[in-house]
């Protein structure tokens, strides 16, 4: 129950001085499980008995300024269901619950995530009325969309993992090579069949935290992947044929241009799903058997955008909220794609985002946005590059600039120029840890005595897959799984080691969620010094846990003697 909401009701039940039968105490002691753990706050709270379920609700709809509606499903009139199209009920998950007389009275509406302020101005604008949110069980108001208001074609309300695809009746696909008109295309797109499995695999992908989604033509068949906690699982493939017809509805979507299949191109697609806002990027790559597309889920509801939820040790959370709060310097994170580096640093600007602060952003794409912060995306093919922005932004009168990544020199000298001007800047590197960062700026072509002024500190981090917590279990290792690891045996003694069994709330794979592991390194003296003298990254990183650094793989152990993730998964990503 509200599983994407746990802050907001961590806050609002806080706010209230309540923790249930415990107090406070027990509310902190649930959320940090739910950090641990990665299981909702409110699904936490009613296991541990702190409330009952109608009075959680009750609590949530006292802490919102909504009325309650009580526990169990209410009777419906047909009048009532006239009230709100369909489409719009589902893409809200809201279900009428009364209108007042007069067609510009205000309705009620049941609402399965009574947080979202948003949609009630969306909702108050569609149907031309005010609308009040009343607060009841998440489970039961989607049980009613899906008995009263059906599956529809927008987003269907069922959804079963794998994804199934249903029965076609298409006309078989164009030979290769064999050019098709756009009106064509745009046919094959809009088939009601092809709409209803597009929305299918959509609606499942996010349902499942997906991260990706994956669409891949090859020779005999049309597979379709999620990836899921970094590793990728294959859905039930549809019909070979149905390859065009997809691409094309997904190129509708995002706004591309669907007659050209031999150019990459980049999009974005915008809904709404039960109530929460959803962003999809696109990318088209032309291949042997057709266009390959990857659409990267951007659910803002589902991603950590608090420091505090981002699983830092104390030591480092403190070093960074030091860090972001300096009035100039640069701030880098580092990792490969998809280790949370953008995360972080929307994290940080989260921090210190206020009304008296000027923040800039440059990035290719904008993520995610956050609200009273300037964000541009890049635009090569007009010149809009990252160093183009940051030379605009220095005449902007920023305090704080975030540059998605340094990618070549222009870019790097621009942002040690602006650290230098008094701005504090954030950026990201890719290389395999924090002591990489230094050497990596110098063979780009920084002076070192630029970095060693400038650079404020360094953080490397990998993100690895939480065991699942509902099939948990202890088991001891072999002697050679602990030594790959730099374990000795005797040092760890009886100490139990723990990982998932597989069960069907982790799709058997033993895993739910992912958890960071960090590298902090401060820029200290002996690190200035060892930046002038070119040092190479080993001399470095030696120097750096002679003054305190844990490594990755230092604070991978914490997290596996923790029970949070495993020695493979550790062994895997350090």
């Amino acid at each position: 129950m509200f599983d994407e909401r746990s802050q907001s009701l961590f806050e609002l039940l806080g706010a209230q001085g309540q923790g249930g039968g415990g107090g406070i105490g027990k509310l902190r002691a649930a959320w940090a499980e739910h950090q641990a753990s990665g299981q909702s706050l409110a699904d936490i709270v009613l296991a541990r008995g702190l409330f009952s379920r109608e009075e959680l609700l009750r609590r949530v709809a006292d802490g919102l300024g909504w009325s309650f509606a009580g526990v169990g499903q209410p009777e419906v009139s047909t009048e009532l269901l006239g009230a709100i199209r369909p489409e719009l009920a589902r893409r809200y998950a809201v279900f009428p619950r009364g209108v007042e007389a007069g067609r510009e009275g205000p309705i009620e509406l049941w609402a399965a995530d009574p947080f979202n302020r948003q949609s009630v101005d969306d909702l108050s604008f569609a149907l031309g009325r005010e609308v009040r949110f009343v607060v009841a069980d998440p489970e039961e108001i989607l049980a009613l969309l899906r008995r009263h208001y059906g599956e529809g074609s927008e987003f269907p309300a069922e959804a079963h993992s794998p994804v199934e695809a249903p029965s076609f009746d298409l006309e078989p696909e164009p030979a290769a090579g064999a050019e098709l008109a756009e009106g064509d295309l745009e046919s094959m797109a809009a088939q009601a069949p092809v709409i209803h499995f597009v929305n299918l695999v959509l609606k499942q992908a996010i349902r499942d935290k997906a991260s990706d989604i994956h669409f891949e033509p090859f020779e005999d068949e049309f597979r379709i992947r999620y990836r899921i906690d970094g590793a990728l699982y294959e859905m039930a493939p549809p019909p070979r044929q149905l390859a065009l017809p997809i691409s094309s509805r997904l190129k509708v979507m995002a706004n591309l241009n669907i007659a050209e299949r031999r150019i990459a191109q980049d999009g974005r697609i915008k809904f709404m799903l039960e109530g929460r806002a959803v962003d999809l990027r696109v990318s088209t790559l032309p291949t042997q058997f057709g266009e390959s597309i990857v659409l990267r889920v951007l659910d803002q509801s589902a991603v950590q955008l608090d420091v505090s939820q981002l699983g830092l040790p104390a030591d480092i959370h403190a070093a960074l909220n030091e860090t972001i709060r300096r009035p100039n310097g640069i701030f880098i994170v580092t990792g490969p794609t998809g280790s949370g580096k953008t995360t972080t640093l929307y994290a940080g600007l989260r921090v210190i985002n206020a009304p008296d602060m000027k923040l800039l952003t440059i990035e290719d794409p904008v993520e995610y946005e956050i609200d009273g912060i300037m964000q541009v995306p890049v635009n090569a093919p007009i010149g809009l590059s990252f160093a183009a922005a940051l030379r605009a932004f220095l005449r902007q009168d920023p305090d704080v600039i975030m540059v998605g990544e340094i990618r070549d020199l222009e870019t790097a000298q621009i942002a040690i120029q602006a650290s230098l001007t008094g701005h504090l800047v954030f950026s990201t590197l890719h290389t395999n840890d924090a002591p990489g960062a230094l050497t990596r700026l110098i063979d780009m072509g920084v002076e070192p005595f630029l970095i060693s002024s400038t650079l404020s500190a360094v953080l490397a981090q990998r993100l690895v897959r939480r065991i699942c917590p509902h099939c948990k279990t202890a088991y001891q290792p072999g002697d050679a799984l602990l030594a790959s690891a730099g374990i000795d045996r005797r040092a760890v003694g009886g100490r139990s080691f723990f990982r998932g069994a597989g069960c069907p709330h982790c799709y058997h794979t033993g895993y739910r969620g992912r958890l960071g592991i960090f590298e902090w390194l401060p820029m200290s003296e002996a690190m200035r010094e060892l930046t002038l003298e070119r040092a190479p990254t080993l001399q470095l990183r030696h120097a750096a846990t002679r003054q305190g650094m844990r490594t990755l793989r230092e604070d991978g152990l914490r997290a596996v003697l923790g029970g949070q993730t495993t020695l493979d998964e550790l062994l895997r990503y350090t």
